[in-house]
């Protein structure tokens, strides 16, 4: 059986590497203090635009018998926007299965306007004048 004195000797050691450990800290050099450290929080980050633009405007002027421009290129949720201002009526009349959509009334004054959900090209006329050619294209 150990004796008294070799027991007091141990806890003695157990209790100096126990205190030596409290103040050093884990892996701390002997005889150094440690500062608390505060829990490292994540770094925050502000969203960033994900590349969505607003839907633009494109306007083509109808006057002195032609589209102005003729030919447009858009992006997909874009509207045209068809001016008229000539001495004689027009239409903006879509060509083919694609521009079914595209069917304005007769102006000679005013605008009439035509969102592009699908990409693609789409290619009008004026009713009246089916020499007057335009197309919209879609990306």
């Amino acid at each position: 059986m150990p004796s008294v004195r070799r027991r007091t000797r141990t806890i003695q050691v157990v209790a100096g590497i126990a205190i030596g450990v409290l103040l050093t800290g884990c892996g701390g050099e002997p005889g150094s203090a440690t500062t608390p450290t505060k829990p490292v929080r994540p770094a925050t980050t502000t969203a960033q635009p994900t590349g969505e633009r607003k839907p633009a405007a494109v306007t083509v002027t109808v006057d002195d018998m032609k589209f102005s421009p003729a030919e447009v290129t858009i992006r997909v949720g874009d509207t045209v926007t068809w001016k008229f201002d000539d001495k004689v009526p027009h239409t903006v009349q879509g060509i083919g299965d694609k521009a079914m959509g595209i069917n304005s009334r007769i102006f000679d004054r005013g605008e009439w306007s035509y969102t592009f959900t699908s990409p693609g090209t789409y290619r009008y006329l004026c009713a009246l004048h089916p020499e007057m050619r335009g197309s919209v294209t879609v990306e």
